[in-house]
């Protein structure tokens, strides 16, 4: 558990670990809201899109944007087959 102390300003740092954890770096924006059990949660509000790369893995050859396009618009239609 990590311990915080609030400034006059209502401040507090948040702990290395704690940032860690929640992937949070200078300058992101965080929340603050209450769940239904009372708790209060603190989660990143953003998260900088370049961060994402690798994240999803693809073991294919590469996919052309028509063939995204095809595959998004056969699956709205029900008639998805990869």
């Amino acid at each position: 558990m990590a311990a915080m102390t609030v400034t006059t300003k209502g401040q507090v740092t948040i702990p290395l670990e704690i940032r860690k954890l929640l992937g949070i770096q200078p300058g992101d924006r965080v929340v603050f809201f209450r769940s239904q059990d009372g708790r209060v949660v603190v989660q990143p509000e953003n998260i900088d899109i370049r961060r994402l790369r690798g994240v999803l893995k693809h073991d294919g050859p590469p996919v052309s944007l028509e063939e995204m396009d095809g595959a998004i618009a056969r699956k709205a239609s029900g008639a998805f087959e990869p």
